[in-house]
């Protein structure tokens, strides 16, 4: 790399790191094992933490628990063997008459390296060992060795990144320094494609600073501000990559206006209803319960997105049972509303039956005018589709969607693929136990209209019934309008949950157990593993049934339900536990999402600090379905810190969207985005829980950049975001 004008990223993503000096062959795989293959890659490793050598301090000023770098020379150095068999080093060092033990565990190496005459930095930090001062494991640079020559006096008095350093890689932390320093100082200056008026207005340092600042401060100081501008780039990126995909998408669809009322939204139980009213006024007159204020407001986001041209891309968000159902079935009626059919796919078997069950139940009222048949009314027609249906069934569902009398089916994602044609296909609601990320929405999106013989762009509802905060949603859900119902249905009574750790809380568990099925309730018994396995000390749902019928739960009448069943046996089970000639049902978590007993009033979740938060959180949204009040118990002893903080949060909260703000500080941002989408745009250094302000920012400047009137990109911006995305989303990105 020669001095030139100021370099691209990519152009330092086309530098490979054998360019630099000290990389052979041997450093080359090193790095490549932990993803470094060019020099871009090898500046965004940033390091995990710094040492502060401009604070260097006499021994004389330690005290016990300080954290510090001491300029010392060995006097005395030996080594032993501890009773556990451990090589143990001890090393006296001084300065100026002041004396300090330093010990090395597992490090016979620092023998030889730390020879009497010896000058070297020492960081750590000083504990007590029998009344005396000393340091165990310290960072050490030789700066003399023993015969007086000097090893690298630069490194003395200054700000050291530490990396991430790989011994299964061969690589430490001061060799990565090394490789890092030569890449900045042969790299020269940084291209910066950020306007400066937004470094401005935002208070960010330019490119160039940024990346010297993190990686080779000259005092702790610089690293604030370097890190504050690296961060707003990431971020920028990644909302600058979901405002492209948004705008293409927006310029090649091809939707249509679904005639939504206002007025119709606005009814309440009862409320007066004609054969001639429209789909969506007959279901909300003739439903249950009254819309909440946010079923309402949520409601008018989806009208408006249905009565445009544009397709909707929505995102419906609720915590468990706040009504997200009932949303999606008005946009689905809405959808037949305009003349077209709707889809709802589910993420099993087992939840698109449970979703066939409610819908047929809530929607039995309702009937359409087709001139086709006898009387020119009919029921909706709502079918299933899946895997486990027979060939002549499914032949019929097949044919009933391509003339148009099928009105929804629901399924699993299989539904937009193979032979499945739609006549007219207006909307398509995802209920999703898994994320998707950007491109499977996309294929999702282009499947529905190449199912549809009418070629247009369904209306897409995708909904998430774990809350997840407003920035993960902001990067995981990027490309789609947000809807939050934040409110649940009145007369609901908060589930009470116990952590049941004693004997005597287990026993009042499994009574309140049968205490509810005496007053003709039922409940739920939830394992994480189906069979026995000697590895994982978990219980199995099979052996747990058994169990249970002999033991605590004898005389009840205990069904089993997991994954390995076939569906016509699930579908069995289901049914009898539905109807209560099963009081209570053994299950994995299969009945995690979706499933809706009302009178499912207990339900005891075995090891429960196997499962995650939300997790957790969906099975218990498994009861308190109706005005009863309904309880979770949490058995086993959780053996790890972040186990107790899951089961006390849960213990603590029934919110999800407060559990979803913990459960991002115990699983970090990785969990969340790892299913966004493929590319490198993934944060390294971007904290969502930390950096919120910067990610809103980013998202504005994104925004601007990307305006519906012309694109304000400037070329080097493209080449970046170029080194983020592969030639395929590339050309389809930055066409024109």
């Amino acid at each position: 790399m020669s001095e030139a004008a100021p370099r691209r990223l990519r152009q330092l993503g086309e530098v490979s790191v054998s360019q630099l000096r000290h990389v052979g062959e041997k450093r080359v795989a090193a790095l490549a094992s932990l993803e470094i293959e060019n020099v871009f890659d090898l500046l965004t490793i940033y390091p995990r933490r710094y040492i502060d050598r401009t604070k260097r301090v006499d021994l004389s000023d330690l005290s016990v628990g300080d954290e510090a770098a001491v300029f010392a020379q060995v006097q005395k150095v030996s080594s032993r063997r501890t009773r556990q068999g451990k090589v143990m080093v001890e090393v006296t060092v001084s300065d100026d008459g002041e004396a300090f033990k330093v010990v090395f565990f597992n490090q016979a190496w620092r023998e030889r390296q730390l020879t009497v005459g010896v000058q070297a930095l020492f960081f750590g930090k000083v504990t007590d060992y029998r009344a005396q001062r000393q340091m165990t494991n310290p960072v050490v640079d030789v700066i003399v060795g023993a015969s007086g020559e000097e090893r690298d006096a630069s490194r003395v008095g200054r700000v050291v990144a530490i990396y991430p350093a790989s011994g299964k890689a061969g690589l430490t932390s001061w060799e990565m320094g090394g490789f890092v320093e030569e890449a900045l100082r042969r790299a020269g200056p940084l291209l910066d494609p950020v306007p400066a008026s937004v470094l401005a207005d935002l208070d960010l340092v330019e490119r160039t600073t940024s990346f010297w600042g993190i990686h080779l401060p000259e005092e702790m100081s610089d690293v604030a501000p370097a890190r504050r501008r690296l961060v707003f780039d990431e971020f920028l990126r990644l909302q600058l990559l979901l405002a492209l995909r948004r705008r293409r998408l927006e310029e090649s669809a091809s939707g249509v206006r679904h005639p939504m009322n206002s007025d119709d939204l606005d009814v309440a139980p009862g409320a007066l209803a004609t054969p001639t009213s429209s789909l969506v006024r007959r279901f909300l007159a003739g439903h249950r319960f009254t819309l909440t204020r946010a079923q309402r407001r949520v409601l008018g986001e989806i009208a408006a997105d249905m009565s445009s041209p544009l397709p909707m891309h929505r995102l419906l968000q609720g915590d468990v049972g706040s009504g997200k159902t009932v949303v999606a079935l008005t946009a689905l009626l809405a959808s037949i509303d305009g003349g077209r059919q709707g889809a709802l796919m589910a993420p099993t078997e087992v939840l698109a039956e449970q979703h066939l069950v409610s819908i047929r139940r809530d929607l039995e009222s309702l009937s359409i005018h087709d001139a086709a048949v006898l009387g020119g009314e009919r029921p909706l027609s709502i079918q299933l589709l899946t895997g486990r249906l027979r060939a002549k069934e499914r032949q019929s569902v097949l044919d009933g969607l391509a003339n148009g009398s099928v009105d929804i089916v629901v399924g699993t994602h299989a539904l937009l693929t193979g032979d499945v044609k739609f006549k007219s296909l207006g909307a398509v609601v995802i209920d999703e136990q898994h994320r998707f990320g950007v491109e499977q929405r996309a294929a999702l999106r282009e499947a529905g209209r190449v199912r549809s013989a009418e070629e247009i762009d369904p209306d897409l509802l995708v909904m998430t019934a774990t809350p997840i905060p407003r920035t993960a949603a902001m990067v995981v859900f990027g490309d789609l309008d947000r809807s939050v119902l934040d409110e649940l249905p009145g007369g609901r009574v908060p589930i009470v949950t116990t952590w049941a750790r004693s004997e005597d809380e287990v026993a009042q568990c499994w009574q309140r157990v049968r205490d509810e099925v005496a007053a003709r309730r039922r409940a739920y018994v939830i394992c994480p593993l189906i069979e026995g396995s000697e590895r994982v000390e978990a219980t199995s749902a099979v052996e747990e049934r058994d169990r249970l019928v002999e033991h605590e739960l004898k005389g009840l009448r205990v069904g089993l339900l997991h994954g390995q069943m076939k569906g016509p046996d699930k579908e069995e089970v289901m049914a009898r536990f539905r109807i209560g000639s099963l009081d209570v049902l053994v299950a994995t978590v299969v009945i995690e999402v979706g499933v809706d007993v009302p009178e499912a009033s207990v339900i005891v979740i075995e090891d429960a600090w196997r499962f995650g938060l939300a997790q957790l959180h969906q099975l218990r949204g498994r009861v308190g379905r109706d005005r009863t009040q309904s309880y979770c118990y949490l058995l086993g002893d959780a053996p790890s810190e972040d186990g107790v903080r899951r089961l006390e949060a849960l213990v603590s909260s029934n919110d999800g969207f407060v559990l979803a703000e913990i459960d991002l500080d115990l699983r970090g941002e990785g969990t969340l985005l790892g299913a966004r989408q493929r590319g490198r745009s993934d944060l390294r250094l971007a904290s969502l829980r930390d950096d919120e302000d910067l990610l809103v920012a980013a998202q504005a400047v994104a925004t601007s950049m990307v305006s519906d009137e012309t694109l304000h990109l400037e070329a080097e911006m493209v080449d970046e975001l170029r080194l983020f995305v592969d030639d395929h989303e590339a050309d389809y990105l930055f066409k024109s």
